[in-house]
């Protein structure tokens, strides 16, 4: 049967993935249209496509048993020198995202895996460009800011042209929405001052 390229993560909603995406296209990174914007929970694992149901039951036991949580991206960040990336930082919601991810990766299920560096929730705007360029993201996404109820997260593979693509969205087992850190939810806009 062969193997696929999954990844599990939480999407940044409308109108924000979009302007995040248009945004680290413009900054030169060519694999931008080929990512959907967001904050991963089990990055790129190679698995037998065999087991594809098993991994599937595995994320919804996890998302049954997760609550919806209120996240919010706020500033701007980088693990240069260790890895070539700037990324928008997440401000609420990372203790959510961590505990999701250990989930996903939990060692008794089917995509247990050690991660090549310490877990730390973010949004890639920029990975592996120019110095220049990553500078230039850095400063101009520093204001970014937005904000909106993470309810469930998505099973995604890589198809072979290189683009990620939807398979399954898996919602969490409680409707109740805790509330927002702010009193609106922002339009993921850059403030002005």
């Amino acid at each position: 049967m062969g193997t696929v390229t999954l990844g599990v993560s939480i999407a940044v909603p409308e109108p924000h993935g979009s302007l995040l995406q248009e945004r680290r296209a413009g900054f030169g990174d060519t694999a931008a249209h080929g990512i959907p914007t967001h904050v991963t929970l089990l990055p790129p694992t190679e698995v037998d496509s065999a087991l594809l149901p098993a991994i599937e039951a595995h994320l919804a036991e996890v998302a049954a048993a997760g609550r919806p949580f209120p996240m919010r991206l706020s500033g701007t960040g980088t693990f240069r020198p260790l890895s070539p990336v700037v990324f928008v930082r997440v401000a609420e919601g990372a203790e959510a995202c961590t505990w999701l991810q250990k989930q996903v990766r939990d060692a008794s299920g089917p995509v247990a895996r050690e991660l090549q560096f310490p877990y730390h929730p973010h949004v890639t705007v920029a990975h592996g460009i120019s110095d220049a360029a990553m500078d230039r993201a850095y400063e101009e996404l520093r204001e970014y800011a937005a904000e909106w109820s993470c309810t469930g997260f998505a099973l995604y593979e890589q198809g072979a042209d290189g683009i990620w693509r939807k398979l399954r969205e898996f919602a969490f087992g409680s409707t109740t929405v805790p509330p927002q850190a702010g009193a609106q939810e922002s339009r993921g806009t850059l403030p002005t001052r």
